[in-house]
């Protein structure tokens, strides 16, 4: 496993394992088992994923040192502004029972700034130990991230060979923030798995496509968090380190950028269809 040293000096596993869409029936709680028992030590979480919970128990039984598994959450769009965020993180440590390595401001629209110092108090405590965002383009960014007492150590965003985010990387490299990303293999598109580029890379060093963009992503500095259930593709999606690819095989992916993605935070409405979409009880 490589480890990144964040700008706050706390250091995260540049692989983790993601747990959006895996349902809270027992699911999630199997799914993180079998990933800490692969080898992960970074699980990602949110409050609207509704697995917290699972999370939690997961890594309290899965018989490792809790101090050896980094865990990621995040505070929902409900939950922003001062008092409201304290409850929201209150939430979310009860849900997972167990302190938060890193925790995001899941989505960038309403009182962030409220939340943001929220959370900081939080930090101060030690029962938060890093601090980001998630879903911040370079428009958004510019206009909050100045604002914020503190900045971020990561920005959370979709990120693969066609969405690059290039322009984002470079705006955030300026205060050395971490650009980690979901949607590694474009949820599974079969478009991207197709790629002759991609493909012809897969066949040369004797990998699965899906390792040559997840290796691709590493070695552009990003921190990467694949979805499986599947035992043996949890595995894959770890063994990333035993080969790398040259400057010119970089380069022949780079060339595959779209320059978007599946998921645009600035367009209109976007904001309101997210607060009708999940809505967060105790």
């Amino acid at each position: 496993m490589n480890y990144i040293s964040l700008n706050d000096g706390v250091c995260i596993p540049q692989i983790g394992f993601g747990t959006f869409q895996i349902p809270a029936d027992g699911s999630t709680y199997q799914a993180v088992k079998a990933a800490l028992a692969a080898g992960y030590r970074h699980i990602d979480t949110a409050a609207a994923y509704f697995n917290e919970e699972e999370v939690g128990r997961a890594i309290k039984e899965s018989g490792i040192v809790r101090e050896e598994i980094f865990l990621t959450t995040k505070l929902w769009l409900q939950d922003y502004g001062y008092e409201q965020g304290k409850k929201g993180i209150e939430r979310c440590l009860r849900h997972l029972g167990t302190y938060i390595d890193l925790m995001l401001i899941h989505q960038p629209y309403g009182d962030v700034a409220g939340a943001w110092k929220a959370m900081e108090e939080y930090k101060k405590s030690e029962d938060i130990r890093s601090l980001g965002v998630s879903n911040m383009t370079p428009a958004i960014w510019q206009k909050i991230v100045p604002g914020l007492s503190s900045t971020p150590s990561v920005n959370q965003v979709e990120f693969n060979p066609y969405c690059q985010q290039k322009e984002l990387r470079a705006l955030m490299s300026k205060e050395h923030v971490m650009l980690e990303a979901w949607a590694p293999l474009g949820q599974g598109s079969r478009e991207l798995l197709r790629e002759p580029v991609l493909m012809g890379l897969a066949e040369r060093y004797h990998k699965d496509v899906g390792q040559i963009i997840l290796r691709f992503e590493v070695q552009e500095g990003c921190i990467v968090l694949p979805r499986s259930t599947k035992p043996e593709r949890m595995r894959t999606n770890l063994a990333l380190f035993d080969f790398e690819l040259t400057e010119d095989e970089m380069d022949s992916i780079r060339k595959l950028d779209k320059g978007h993605g599946i998921h645009n935070p600035d367009a209109p409405g976007v904001e309101e269809m997210l607060r009708k979409a999940f809505v967060i009880t105790d």
